[in-house]
């Protein structure tokens, strides 16, 4: 039903981190992992690991252009799985926060980008949001989890999602060598917004209603990324709130995705809360479930796993929960069979 990762490091992807602290490997901006035994692995007949992982024999000297060429022939199975598939990305939590994580996370994209992905960037903002609002004298307020959007609020929301972050995160990928465009869910129709059911409470806060991927699906086969901003509007147009994960969730569905990532600020989900080791890898719909019951899962982690596991009845393939305080977590995600957090499947 579920897997738990071991609470040790693999020794592969000890030696690639060994690698990257040496300067060893300038430009790749990614860490190293060995593949499990694979058929399609065969063809490899030298790994530039097979001497450290051989006890009691000194590693074969290479050169760092050498290094280079064995990690990205490594690579290839995963490339060639997922190359031409459709991945979308949930940002958010501390990887906003750290401009190292931040400037990780888009070289990641890029990367993942040239290499033939498909790639949908959906974001949130709400650390800057608060700011903002303390800016002007707005206490933010939240009522289970969720805030609390007042006319006002909904201004400044809709002007730092759409008018600054969005635009900032488009730079940095245009920067890094990619073409991103900036949207929200106003954009072409992409979402279509009701009230949340405690509207009373809340405010302009949105449940998504339905959802016209065809701006999304001309921009990705031109080769552009679409950036995503948490905000749609109701059919007269009133802007609403919207949270971050469902909208990559809905997303995801809607454009047959191979793939969900939340990015978040945990290790993914854990069979003991208190112990960051119990890491589980993976698990199905039917392990989810018996988690929540079993109150392993709860407080803001059940909106997520909610979110996945509605994503996976439209037919995604996999979505996974992965801790973006790790640098470069997409790419271990994506490029290793060690990923970053939880992968939940159907």
């Amino acid at each position: 039903m579920f897997t738990t990762r071991p609470p040790t490091t693999s020794p592969l992807l000890s030696f690639s981190k060994n690698l990257i602290n040496q300067s060893l490997i300038h430009n790749l901006p990614f860490p190293i992992s060995h593949p499990k035994p694979n058929k399609s692995l065969s063809y490899l007949k030298y790994s530039p690991l097979k001497a450290v992982l051989n006890e009691g024999q000194s590693p074969v000297p290479q050169t760092p252009a050498q290094t280079r060429v064995d990690i990205l022939s490594e690579s290839l199975p995963f490339i060639q799985k997922f190359r031409g598939k459709t991945i979308v990305v949930k940002y958010g939590g501390a990887a906003m926060k750290s401009e190292s994580l931040q400037a990780s996370v888009i070289n990641d994209l890029v990367l993942l980008s040239c290499v033939g992905l498909r790639l949908v960037f959906v974001h949130g903002g709400g650390p800057e949001i608060n700011s903002w609002l303390s800016r002007l004298g707005i206490k933010p307020v939240f009522l289970n989890g969720l805030r609390v959007t007042d006319a006002a609020t909904m201004e400044i929301v809709e002007m730092v999602l759409v008018g600054k972050v969005n635009k900032q995160l488009v730079s940095l990928i245009n920067k890094a060598g990619a073409n991103a465009v900036g949207l929200c869910g106003k954009d072409g129709r992409l979402l279509t917004v009701r009230p949340n059911i405690q509207s009373a409470e809340l405010g302009f806060v949105g449940d998504i209603a339905g959802v016209d991927p065809s701006i999304l699906r001309s921009l990705i086969d031109s080769g552009h990324i679409p950036v995503i901003a948490s905000v749609g509007g109701d059919e007269n147009g009133q802007a609403y709130n919207i949270n971050a994960d469902t909208v990559a969730g809905e997303l995801a569905a809607a454009l047959g995705a191979e793939k969900l990532i939340l990015l978040t600020d945990v290790a993914g989900i854990l069979e003991d809360r208190e112990d960051p080791g119990s890491l589980v890898k993976e698990i199905d719909i039917k392990g989810v479930r018996k988690m929540v019951d079993e109150g392993k899962i709860a407080g803001g982690m059940i909106p997520k796993v909610t979110c996945c596991v509605r994503s996976l009845a439209q037919g995604v393939r996999t979505a996974s929960i992965i801790d973006g305080r790790v640098p470069h977590s997409l790419l271990l995600e994506i490029l290793t069979d060690e990923g970053a957090g939880t992968m939940i499947t159907g």
